[in-house]
């Protein structure tokens, strides 16, 4: 008798610790997508990760207070049917399609578009947070890429890289060994992780997107790492890029249109590699608003207002910056325009939108306005060839230097012009006096960075160097 009391007062003791144990409420949702949490997680930041509000993924896990977040913790993702398993978000990389994700982290096509809520292979753009599948072995993975080249069978690209042909096929979705395709790059067994971009030919080991999300007014830099003797092209949009060969391969320089809407457009690289393999590869990029901000209407002289002014002007404004001159003579960081007393002092900065005379927000400021005076000393900010001088309507008396690859700066508004076209400059040299001339309301340096064609935020060039950081 008192043995069985014992028993029932074991069971009764026992029973709550069951029913309340933390490892019995994983195994009832083990089936359920989940996360880890790491190390720097919060949960709103978890949420934003895999598309939810913080409202969502504190329901589906019981979460009262939003700050309690334990690292090692296991969080239920809800909202995504037919997932399973442990899951984590990465940054879409320039070079990657539907199809290489698929077989960078063995699932099929279908299954990354839904775990991803992907409607149109146009969503994969670079730069956009991606949900990924946890893989169980990390040391070997299906992550280096090869081409299958015209005339060579799925069996001889085995062989090349150590593996069983039926082995490949499924690692990369395919439905038999004869299905391979002229040109498709497959992934193949590597020992540890690759940044090869499986959408482009494997003597390209690397793209980089530097930033890969974009604002209006940036300038974006892209790197190809390819073979020496690779043709280069391509284009950002409706831009044409201008490549310039480098140790690694070739680097381009683009700016963006401080009036260029938001959203995605095509980044396209083209070329041929030394061995005549021409390739092809484009993706969606994004270009963010910048939110620049609207300035008060300016008054200024009527006289420099209206299209037949204004027009013949921005033409041959416009025409200055399309020559690019292949060889690149600034290094490092553009040094200030003005002396140092005025290195920080701007009136006016880049982007913001501008009306006349209370006429329409219909234009954008072009350049960095610097305080200063009439006859405030003016220096070139790196190494440069002037190539135009003059006295405009809309600008005053003018400066414009060539640095190369396609970068220019132009200063306007002076009172005086110190150096000719066609004469070489050095970083600090004096190119003219600060003035008045022009459209304006007083006294100050407008100074532009033009890089491709198209006028840039001058802070940015101020702030670090191009191409590399």
């Amino acid at each position: 008798m008192k043995l069985s009391k014992l028993l029932l007062l074991s069971l009764a003791i026992c029973l709550p610790l069951v029913i309340y144990s933390p490892a019995i409420a994983q195994d009832e949702g083990q089936d359920e997508p989940y996360y880890i949490v790491k190390a720097g997680d919060s949960l709103w930041k978890i949420a934003a990760r895999f598309g939810l509000s913080l409202n969502e993924l504190q329901k589906a896990n019981t979460i009262g207070d939003a700050g309690q977040v334990v690292i090692g913790a296991r969080l239920v993702i809800p909202g995504l049917p037919g997932a399973s398993g442990e899951l984590d978000t990465t940054i879409a990389p320039y070079g990657e399609s539907l199809r290489s994700l698929s077989r960078r982290y063995g699932i099929s096509i279908s299954a990354f578009a839904n775990l991803n809520r992907m409607i149109s292979p146009t969503e994969l753009y670079a730069g956009a947070t991606l949900i990924v599948p946890v893989t169980a072995n990390e040391d070997l993975t299906f992550n280096g890429g090869a081409n299958l080249d015209s005339g060579q069978s799925l069996l001889e690209l085995a062989l090349l890289h150590g593996q069983d042909v039926w082995s490949l096929a499924m690692d990369n979705n395919l439905p038999g060994t004869w299905t391979g395709l002229p040109g498709d790059v497959l992934r193949v067994a590597v020992s540890s992780l690759s940044d090869t971009p499986a959408g482009l030919p494997e003597a390209i080991t690397n793209v980089e997107v530097d930033p890969l999300l974009m604002v209006q007014g940036g300038t974006k830099v892209v790197k190809v790492y390819a073979p020496p003797g690779a043709a280069m092209s391509g284009s950002l949009g409706e831009r044409a890029l201008n490549f310039f060969p480098q140790d690694y391969g070739y680097a381009t320089l683009q700016g963006i249109h401080a009036m260029t809407p938001p959203g995605l457009y095509p980044l396209t690289l083209e070329g041929e590699l030394p061995g005549g393999e021409r390739f092809a590869f484009s993706q969606n990029v994004v270009i963010g608003d910048a939110n620049f901000p609207y300035d008060p209407s300016l008054e200024v002289d009527p006289a420099t207002l209206g299209p037949a002014v204004t027009e013949p002007e921005s033409e041959l404004w416009n025409s200055l910056g399309a020559p690019v001159t292949p060889q690149k003579m600034w290094n490092g960081q553009f040094a200030s325009p003005v002396p140092a007393d005025f290195k920080d002092c701007w009136t006016s900065l880049f982007g913001n939108r501008r009306s006349y005379n209370g006429r329409p927000y219909d234009s954008f400021h072009s350049g960095l306005d610097f305080c200063g005076r009439v006859g405030t000393e003016l220096y070139a900010v790196a190494p440069g060839k002037v190539v135009y001088t003059d006295t405009l309507t809309v600008r005053g008396k003018v400066v414009v230097i060539d640095h190369g690859w396609g970068v220019y700066t132009a200063y306007d508004h002076l009172s005086e012009i110190l150096v000719q076209p066609g004469e070489m400059v050095q970083p600090g040299q004096l190119v003219g006096l600060g003035g008045a001339t022009g459209r304006t309301t007083g006294p100050h340096l407008h100074w532009e960075v033009w890089v491709g064609s198209v006028q840039v935020n001058p802070v940015d060039w101020l702030a670090r160097a191009y191409p590399d950081p």
